[in-house]
């Protein structure tokens, strides 16, 4: 029995799968793995690592809060990506393509730019999660074309 489903339905839907799936591991990294500061931050801010641990001690403390709650809502984004790429998508849900684009936009989109801003080691790396759900959202919509 067919699902009416096509080639580009499997890819849009593979791609954000692996978008989501790629938001929850980033999440988990935050949350457990990230140090408060990476070696491009200070760098960024013309200073010493040393030199903001003396002007801020607290600062690696109250980062560490603060990635564990980033971290969090990248994992909830990446859960409910999850869910639009798995359920919403194959039901071709009303809305769908454009929610996806926008939470694209306002998490990876964003991240990725910010990253090219800040001249971030790892920039070219993040733009690759960006291209993906482009990609996804691009094929779901033409899927949906006559």
């Amino acid at each position: 029995m067919s699902t009416g489903r096509t080639d580009r339905d499997r890819v849009a839907c593979w791609l954000l799968t692996a978008c989501g799936v790629w938001l929850v591991g980033l999440g988990v990294y935050f949350i457990a793995l990230r140090p408060p500061l990476l070696p491009e931050d200070p760098r960024f801010m013309g200073s010493t690592l040393e030199q903001l641990r003396q002007a801020a001690p607290g600062l690696e403390s109250w980062l560490r809060i603060v990635f564990t709650v980033m971290g969090g809502f990248m994992v909830g984004s990446g859960v409910l990506t999850l869910f639009a790429a798995r359920v919403a998508m194959p039901r071709q849900l009303a809305g769908t393509a454009w929610a996806l684009a926008f939470a694209g936009l306002a998490t990876v989109g964003l991240m990725s730019t910010m990253n090219f801003v800040l001249d971030s080691d790892f920039r070219w790396v993040l733009v690759v999660p960006a291209v993906c759900w482009a990609a996804g959202v691009v094929t779901y919509v033409a899927s949906r074309r006559p």
